[in-house]
């Protein structure tokens, strides 16, 4: 299970955990764990009322919404998760901040992705995404840098993980550009083998 995090709204947190799956094989699930913008389902063009994953033919992945207000607590959604018999890839679109929402996937997850743009106070949150993911004891895998084709420098060493991909700024869905599909490919293709649980 791969959190895709940072710490700030807005940066491609959802569009990165929509990109990966459509990169992975074995229709990979993407689960909405953010409650205070549960936007997953939007911009996979699903209903949000659902009672389980709905299939995503766009980009041939699983998305599962943001539970109602009835669900159990996200951290035994989550473990029910962790412990489904499958060989697909799981995907956890999680909230942005240092709150419990937050921690409750980085704790879960066996790896994380994080997202940020690549202005300087995204990069700090990130960073401080990242150091909450290693306090709970999972490992960084790699980061993805969104609205932008420049590298950083330094950034591998702030963020603390190797950079899978810069996708570029683009008008409309950005899931529809070519440019950007296949920079969320090479980055799915740059993922090490043990974050593909």
């Amino acid at each position: 299970m791969l959190a895709i995090a940072g710490g700030k709204g807005g940066v491609g947190k959802t569009t990165t955990a929509l990109g990966l799956a459509a990169a992975l094989p074995d229709r990979p699930l993407v689960v909405d764990a953010d409650r205070d913008m549960p936007d997953l389902h939007a911009l996979a063009g699903l209903p949000a009322d659902t009672d389980g994953p709905s299939l995503c033919p766009e980009y041939d992945c699983h998305v599962l919404p943001v539970p109602g207000d009835d669900a159990p607590p996200a951290d035994r959604q989550l473990a029910r998760l962790r412990a489904r018999d499958t060989d697909a890839h799981t995907l956890v679109d999680t909230p942005a901040g240092a709150g419990v929402d937050a921690t409750i996937p980085l704790r879960a997850a066996d790896g994380v992705v994080l997202v940020s743009t690549a202005c300087a106070a995204a990069l700090r949150d990130a960073a401080k995404t990242a150091s909450m993911a290693r306090a709970v004891g999972t490992p960084v895998v790699g980061a993805v840098l969104t609205r932008t084709l420049v590298r950083p420098p330094n950034v591998t060493d702030l963020l603390g993980c190797p950079l899978l991909a810069t996708v570029p700024e683009v008008t409309g869905r950005p899931l529809d550009d070519r440019r950007v599909r296949e920079r969320y490919e090479a980055a799915a293709s740059s993922l090490p083998a043990t974050a593909s649980l």
